[in-house]
């Protein structure tokens, strides 16, 4: 039973959005992401996809790619990123396949640990942060805190977290990263990041006893990477 994080699958079986376009990385991603999934995933295994994962627009145009990740070894955990438009009430959601699981402000229980996470969204640091912004950043600290508190109440005391944005700007503080280091989070996965020049600033490594990890698709490329055995 082993953990792995891949995101930004950024899937389009029912919408005309060829990935290629943004680079090499890209090219033939789908093909080499089952590639990787299969070489690596078993059924025991559970694969948490912080975000980004359909193009589509409505539930019905993504359920094509929904399918396709559902056809793969393993549970999953998705998580909405900000692309993820089509992305409707939890409740439709988790029942469309057995092995589906969406996260939205509680956790996912997995053994001894329990998975978080909210979409999160830029932070203060960033230089476009407006007053907008700042109702959303808020919101999504009170989305955070709800998960956690869920899997504080389930006796979780081994805690993964994924977001869709990243934690932290260049500052390497938020309060996202205070919220993690409050309740004793173990791990922090997230993607949105694309291009060498965003993924060299990432946040990563260990930060005041976090273990944080970039896991766009591009970034790692197109191979799910295994956060614990």
């Amino acid at each position: 039973m082993s953990i792995f994080a891949l995101g930004d699958l950024h899937l389009s079986f029912a919408a005309d959005k060829p990935m290629d376009i943004y680079g090499g990385q890209w090219v033939g991603h789908v093909e080499r992401i089952r590639e990787n999934w299969l070489a690596r995933v078993s059924e025991d295994d559970l694969v948490l996809l912080p975000g980004d994962i359909s193009w589509a627009m409505k539930q019905a145009e993504a359920e094509a790619d929904l399918r396709w990740i559902a056809s793969l070894p393993g549970q999953k955990l998705l998580l909405k990123g900000n692309h993820d438009l089509w992305w409707t009430a939890v409740g439709r959601l988790n029942a469309l396949d057995p092995s589906l699981h969406f996260l939205q402000n509680d956790h996912y229980s997995y053994g001894d640990y329990g998975i978080c996470g909210c979409r999160g969204w830029i932070c203060p640091d960033d230089s476009e942060f407006t007053q907008h912004d700042e109702k959303i950043y808020r919101r999504e600290q009170i989305r955070l805190r709800l998960s956690l508190d869920s899997a504080v109440r389930a006796g979780k005391r081994q805690i993964i977290a994924l977001m869709h944005f990243p934690p932290a700007g260049f500052s390497g503080r938020s309060a996202f990263t205070d919220i993690f280091e409050e309740y004793g989070v173990r791990q922090v996965v997230y993607g949105h990041l694309h291009g060498a020049e965003a993924q060299r600033k990432a946040i990563g490594g260990a930060v005041r006893g976090v273990e944080y990890r970039l896991v766009a698709c591009d970034y790692l490329g197109c191979m799910p990477v295994k956060l614990v055995e």
